[in-house]
């Protein structure tokens, strides 16, 4: 059995691509898509067809043709991954609303009348936020209205703690992006799976997470190798790239143990965190801080990029 079947049986296993065709050879659960992922997707031959009829159907709406396309060609992609995951799709919130509460929570809602339109429930999708203080808060809304969230770019453990305690759907931590601000700031390259600070953090709020009985689902993402998936083995989702899911495949060897099982049970803290504690503990993370500023840049450059793409086919 290779490494991908026995990481099946201990993670729910998900394809951090828009790759129809990759989405299919590796059999994921759920699939997981962003802005960048979007962009490559839509250069894609098979995709033309989707990018055309999303402009078709914009253009008969009126108002901001491109922002529409967009937002209708992200659901045609969510929509057809659907056909082939048994489970959900991830579809991303406008990163350039990543500090506006009010702001995302409307568009979470367009998105999901979109889907709902398409004859696609909200409860096989997930709608994708940054982990802003708005950006938590605007999940808080949506979960309330029966609408699951995704709370992506997320580095710290307040990020975490605020995300568990507005009852948000599922988390997204990043491993390998952390790696990379420690590897740059350090100058260190020799970092291990078991001294990883990605593989770290995400074991920390997982253990944070199951020891205080909070149900959100913790999916470990943003993978650098293999075994940074390994040492998380066991975390309820991770979510991996076609070439990572590739390598897992095609290793016959044995899956490392992973995270450990027996976490001792831990009160919840007394009072939800403030707006400020939040605030302050984040800004005293200078790697969350950065990454997660870095993080809504490049999300925004490529959102500007895929309007770009959709322009010129008009």
């Amino acid at each position: 059995m290779n490494k991908l079947e026995q990481l099946k049986r201990r993670s729910l296993v998900v394809a951090d691509t828009g790759d129809i065709e990759a989405i299919r050879r590796y059999h994921p659960q759920d699939a997981t898509t962003n802005p960048s992922l979007l962009l490559k997707a839509a250069q894609l031959p098979q995709y033309q067809q989707h990018l055309k009829d999303a402009l078709a159907w914009a253009e008969q709406r009126g108002g901001d043709v491109i922002a529409e396309a967009s937002m209708k060609l992200a659901v045609a992609i969510g929509g057809e991954i659907l056909q082939i995951v048994p489970g959900v799709v991830s579809t991303e919130v406008d990163a350039r609303l990543s500090f506006d509460s009010s702001a995302s929570v409307e568009y979470a809602r367009k998105l999901i009348a979109l889907y709902e339109q398409a004859g696609v429930g909200r409860e096989r999708v997930l709608i994708k936020l940054a982990s802003t203080w708005e950006g938590i808060t605007a999940a808080s809304v949506l979960e309330r209205e029966g609408i699951h969230c995704n709370l992506t770019l997320l580095f710290a453990q307040c990020q975490a703690v605020a995300c568990a305690e507005a009852g948000v759907t599922l988390i997204s931590p990043f491993v390998g992006r952390i790696l990379d601000w420690y590897k740059a700031s350090t100058g260190r390259d020799d970092y291990t799976a078991q001294d990883d600070p990605g593989v770290l953090s995400v074991a920390s709020i997982y253990e944070y997470y199951k020891s205080r009985g909070y149900p959100t689902i913790v999916m470990g993402a943003s993978f650098r190798n293999t075994g940074e998936i390994e040492a998380l083995a066991g975390c309820d989702k991770l979510t991996i790239s076609p070439q990572l899911l590739q390598e897992l495949q095609d290793d016959e060897g044995e899956l490392a143990s992973g995270l450990g099982s027996d976490i001792a049970s831990q009160p919840r803290p007394a009072a939800p965190l403030s707006e400020a504690e939040f605030r302050y503990q984040l800004n005293a993370d200078a790697m969350a801080t950065e990454k997660l500023a870095e993080g809504i840049r490049n999300f925004v450059a490529d959102q500007l990029k895929l309007e770009e793409l959709l322009q010129n086919a008009r």
